[in-house]
């Protein structure tokens, strides 16, 4: 297979590349102020982003046309809730509208006179807090009976001042209320009488009845925010610690620990420009890349406004992930402007403007092609995902990529140019005058230290190298050559494959939400709390019999009943706080002797329950004298974390499917939960089509089929490595990290196709010449490149957010690794198989002269060192192929009369016919 090239697309590619750049070279200034004008009235759309801005947390972390948001959408329409009325915390289909306070002894008991004097202090307190607009809690909060304010804590109101006279048993109150979501670290006696408690929660819920009352909600929840911990100060309390949270704690956190980050991406740029201007500095006063590099990253910056805006103009979401993205930009634009910059350093510095800009864009433009397409799909194949945020995200950095590649190769392609016209008429890198390229004795070391270009004789055919350019031709490259270096590669290989997928076995799904509230901050403290004392029972999950059914015949009540019993016997489930209507309304039935087995009764007979119990009222859907759908509640216990809630929803809808009527199980927290179900299935989709389309991609790019199976290896390699290393820096699958993964697929590329087809398209025969002069060429831009990034986003280090910690982690795993198989891995591979070379076919006389008008082609022959024209002149000399090309040089190695055009020509035809006298091959 080896022996198979497929250049259809690489050749002429190349060759439409190698055009552009002499178009550039001609028309620098068209290619830079058309970018220019293009980002601007683009960048107008900026405009638009806080109309376009999706911040909601469940629009952003769960997946869109998830189960339970459906589930959701028939319960609301079914059971619909009236705040201000018939107000049940555990009939809400969202989480509510709420304050919610966690209040923890300091002594053994919460319940004791003194500390239940301080609670009563406390409740009454936030009840009494108004907000600007003069509006207290009393006049929004929910209301049961039509009057009544919902009691913060049942406990509460039983109490009232004396905690002598009243017995209180845990989880279930005499009369039967459950509250084992509102007493923590409890203390039980005989007949689960409760002893102690260590921890009480209140739950201040308001109204929602309309759109005026939700906003003065919010009104006052933001007050309480702002408020409560003044208050608590103000109070005194010596006997209880108070921790808050409100309904919209966690959205407000999330929004301001995002908006921290934009001042760190100026903390980027500047570390960026400061890093490749270093990287990039030399001590030739001509040829110094200060200013050019420091445009090439404003391309990226310039291709950001672009896109953006024209996205916005489009009317794309803008999830508030996306501003993650700029970080990555960055350093994609970086990374090519480090490559081009290779390229060009590798071209004749005596050939014209035009021939180095060809020469430059046809070395390094093909394999950023290759590398921008790949990065590109791979964003676009991550909008499959069912998650908006990751579907914001992918199409904003996708399309940022491409307009970035443009930006690259027309802006900062003409910026080169114009920075070659400098360096042509040997102007100084800072002053932009004409200076001397001959040293001054009678001058001083510093006017010619800073002020005399560097001279550069005819044999120079390039400028000089970089030290580490030369160290990767010297000595790396001969190293990874060495048997024993292989094998030690191949050890460390398989150590790291090893680790890897140790780490893949012990990852962890989903999101857990207090990652999304700033580090330490009053809200992590709170759910810290709330896991220590409120753990034991988890939500009352609702049951919901979707269909109509025949409730007044008993096969339909045993087949409810059969499957109320199932969803009982689940361990994640006590059947002792079910609460059932039909159940109850059975034992009425019994009890006072009423006839239910007709429908006529059944319906009519509905008012006995309905007069004890009005709350099941809630709970039927009656319509045309039919049942449409009813409802029961389960109690869930021991969901202690994450992974235990995930399996108690697939365990529950694993019942319920094979109940043998239409039954649906619901909390909101399932909402959530759904993630889970898709997570791991969206992912692997996402990696197999990606992996699938990189290694077409490069089936068609690169000219050797089977060098492109080792892209591909190098995907899944990384993708290991990354998923694996992820797990032992506490990093869970979740949809922010199902972003970082669909990057890793297009970084995983880069660096490895950069190698793989300088090696292919390499003209020597020994395959550890092809990869010396690989690393040669791109080992110091790879380098540059994985720095230049890991720099960028190293400012995220110190990001309050979750999410921008977690793409810093993961980022600077997926460039570690990226490197290291470019610069090491992959290196050996290719040497150890010897694979990948591209077919070289001898050139005719005819043929080199149509190739090229100025030069001659890259491969040896024994043509000698050095070699008489002949009648020429003495006095010239043709030099033997150092660099691919001839030199024709003085015997003094001034340069040749460059105006002599004629003369030259005559050269260049006698060169060819000493090469065609003396050729071998």
């Amino acid at each position: 297979m080896s022996g198979c090239h497929a250049d259809c697309l690489e050749k002429p590619l190349s060759q439409g590349l190698r055009r552009l750049g002499k178009l550039i070279a001609k028309n620098p200034w068209c290619f830079v102020i058309t970018p220019l004008i293009l980002s601007v009235g683009l960048g107008v759309g900026l405009c638009f982003l806080e109309e376009r801005e999706i911040n909601k947390l469940e629009e952003l972390f769960t997946p869109g046309g998830g189960i339970a948001k459906s589930q959701r959408d028939f319960i609301q329409k079914n059971f619909p809730m009236n705040d201000s009325e018939q107000f049940s915390a555990q009939r809400l289909c969202t989480p509510g509208t709420f304050a919610s306070l966690i209040i923890v002894s300091t002594s053994e008991d919460i319940l004791s006179t003194h500390v239940f004097k301080e609670l009563q202090k406390l409740d009454m307190a936030v009840k009494n807090l108004s907000s600007k607009s003069g509006v207290n809690f009393h006049h929004l909060c929910a209301q049961v009976n039509g009057s009544t304010c919902v009691s913060a804590n049942p406990v509460l109101t039983l109490m009232q001042n004396n905690t002598k006279d009243v017995l209180l048993t845990y989880p279930q109150l005499q009369n039967g209320v459950f509250v084992g979501l509102y007493i923590g670290g409890v203390v039980l006696g005989p007949e689960n009488v409760l002893v102690t408690a260590k921890a009480l929660r209140f739950l201040y819920f308001l109204r929602e009845d309309d759109c005026t009352v939700h906003d003065i909600s919010m009104e006052w929840l933001n007050h309480f925010m702002k408020s409560i911990s003044h208050l608590v100060k103000k109070l005194q309390l010596r006997y209880i610690k108070v921790y808050h949270s409100t309904s919209i704690s966690l959205q407000t956190e999330f929004e301001g620990s995002t908006e921290t980050v934009i001042p760190l991406f100026t903390i980027t740029y500047v570390v960026t420009i400061l890093f490749s201007i270093v990287s990039c500095v030399s001590l030739d006063n001509v040829r110094n890349k200060i200013w050019l590099t420091t445009l090439g990253v404003m391309s990226p910056g310039l291709a950001i406004m672009a896109s953006f805006g024209l996205l916005l103009v489009c009317k794309v979401p803008f999830a508030r992930i996306v501003t993650n993205a700029p970080f990555l930009i960055l350093g994609v634009g970086v990374d090519n402007m480090f490559i081009i910059i290779s390229c060009w350093k590798q071209t004749k510095v005596t050939s014209t403007l035009d021939e180095r800009m060809a020469d430059t864009y046809q070395e390094a433009a093909v394999s950023i092609t290759i590398t921008t397409l790949t990065d590109v799909l791979a964003f676009y194949i991550g909008i499959m995902t069912h998650f908006p945020s990751v579907q914001s995200f992918c199409i904003y950095t996708g399309t940022a990529l491409v307009f970035c590649y443009i930006y690259c190769i027309t802006f900062f392609g003409a910026v080169l140019a114009l920075n070659g016209i400098h360096e042509n008429n040997n102007r100084h890198w800072l002053a932009c005058i004409k200076i001397s390229d001959k040293r001054d004795n009678r001058r001083s070391w510093f006017y010619n230290s800073c002020c005399v270009g560097e001279t550069l004789t005819f044999s120079q055919e390039r400028e000089k190298e970089h030290p580490i350019t030369v160290f990767f031709y010297k000595y790396y490259g001969p190293f990874l050559t060495k048997p024993w270096a292989k094998v030690l590669v191949l050890i460390v290989y398989l150590l790291y494959l090893s680790v890897s997928i140790y780490g893949c076995m012990q990852i962890k799904e989903g999101i857990d939400i207090r990652n999304l509230a700033k580090a330490n901050s009053s809200l992590t403290h709170f759910y810290d709390i709330e896991a220590l004392y409120f753990s034991k029972y988890g939500p009352r999950v609702m049951v919901v019999v979707t269909s109509e059914a025949d409730y007044w015949e008993m096969k339909t009540r045993e087949a409810i009943e059969i499957c109320m019993q199932n969803l009982e016997k689940s361990r994640y489930i006590t059947k002792k706080y079910s609460t059932s209507w039909l159940r109850t309304y059975e034992e009425i039935s019994k009890r006072e002797n009423l006839n239910i087995d007709t429908k006529e009764n059944f319906i009519k007979n509905l008012n006995h329950m309905f007069d004890n119990f009005s709350d099941f009222s809630q709970d039927i859907r009656i319509e045309s004298g039919k049942i449409k759908a009813s409802r029961f509640f389960i109690q869930a216990i021991d969901i202690i974390n994450i992974d235990n809630a995930k399996a108690m929803l697939t365990h529950l809808r694993d019942i319920t499917n094979n109940c043998s009527f239409e039954i649906i199980v619901y909390h909101p927290i399932f909402i959530l939960l759904d993630q889970y179900v898709v997570i791991i299935q969206n992912t692997i989709q996402n990696i197999i089509v990606a992996t699938v389309v990189m290694l077409v991609i490069s089936v068609l790019f690169i000219p050797d089929p089977l060098c492109s199976l080792w892209v591909t290896f190098d995907i899944a390699s990384i993708i290991a490595g990354v998923t694996g290393f992820m797990s032992f820096w506490k990093v869970n699958l979740d949809s922010i990290s199902m972003i970082n993964l669909v990057i890793c697929i297009g970084f995983s590329v880069d660096f490895s196709a950069h190698i793989v087809y300088a090696c292919v398209t390499n003209r020597k025969e020994n395959v550890n010449d092809r990869m010396i002069d690989a690393l040669h060429l791109l080992g110091y831009p790879i380098v540059q490149g994985a720095l230049s990034t890991i720099l960028g986003i190293s400012a995220l280090s110190a990001a309050e957010s979750y999410i921008f910690r977690t793409f810093f982690k993961i980022m600077s795993l997926v460039l570690t690794f990226g490197a290291l198989h470019g610069l090491v891995f992959i290196p050996v591979f290719l040497i150890t198989v010897g694979a990948c070379k591209m077919q070289v076919h001898p050139l005719t006389f005819e043929s080199q002269v149509r190739k090229t008008e100025f030069s001659l082609p890259g491969y040896t022959s024994n043509v000698p060192s050095v070699q008489d024209c002949g009648s020429l002149g003495k006095e010239c000399y043709c030099m033997s192929w150092q660099g691919s090309i001839y030199s024709v040089l003085h015997s003094q190695e001034s340069q040749l009369d460059k105006n002599n055009t004629q003369r030259i020509v005559e050269y260049r035809n006698k060169m060819l016919q000493v090469y065609m006298d003396h050729k071998d091959d």
